[in-house]
């Protein structure tokens, strides 16, 4: 029977002073099978949970309902039918100048372009103001923010609350750059609309799902780390 000392030497080795051997706990197969199960599930759960996260809903009670302009024409349709249920007294369209086609196109940016299919659709055009985005690099959903509280302060507009019009995953990241330039002062909800180009159910199985998702999460990030 082996003592204490004799246990000692036989878990501790060493050689020619170079060497050594350590006795080490290390994980069976169960053990790895269990962590490996583990991983999966949080990754499952992560699969499930980021759209509803990211493509956040939470309207306020408001005068005013703000459309992101770059939205396609289904959420237009959207936008109308939450403007018309609710009775907003004003919707204002953002968005920044044209990439592309701007010399045979008579509209200069995505608010003109939104305020015009909204028209189009059927919304009295004296219910709409449009508040083009200045051309910026980076933040320019801040940036959207930023004018359109400059515009209704010049309007001198007694507004206690508002809503952002957002396509998807978008939400939540213009929600949160909303607030920050908007509260304490005025209220901010946001309204999100389903995506039509993924099933927003199973993002992970189409490739624009799979970019849109991935892009919008580093952006929040960024938001979150950046612009606390």
């Amino acid at each position: 029977m082996l003592n204490l000392k004799q246990s000692n030497n036989y878990s501790h080795k060493k050689l020619w002073g170079f060497l050594e051997y350590k006795a080490r706990w290390g994980l069976t197969i169960q053990g790895w099978i269990v962590i490996f199960g583990a991983i999966l599930l949080i990754f499952l759960g992560l699969l499930r949970s980021i759209y509803p996260f990211l493509a956040y809903s939470m309207p306020v009670k408001g005068e005013v309902l703000i459309v992101e302009g770059w939205i396609g024409d289904e959420a237009l349709k959207g936008t109308i039918a939450e403007f018309t249920k609710q009775k907003y007294q004003l919707l204002i369209t953002t968005g920044i100048p044209l990439y592309r086609g701007q010399y045979l196109s008579e509209y200069q940016n995505f608010a003109q372009i939104s305020a015009a299919t909204l028209t189009k659709l059927g919304l009295d055009p004296e219910k709409i103001a449009v508040v083009p985005t200045p051309q910026v690099q980076r933040d320019r959903t801040l940036t959207s923010a930023i004018a359109v509280k400059q515009w209704l302060t010049k309007q001198n507009l007694d507004i206690t609350g508002i809503n952002i019009y957002s396509s998807g995953v978008h939400s939540r990241r213009s929600w949160l750059l909303y607030k920050k330039v908007f509260e304490p002062t005025i209220q901010v909800g946001v309204i999100s609309h389903p995506p039509t180009s993924y099933d927003a159910n199973a993002w992970w199985q189409s490739s624009e799902g799979v970019k849109t998702i991935i892009s919008e999460a580093i952006a929040y990030i960024y938001v979150k780390l950046l612009n606390p």
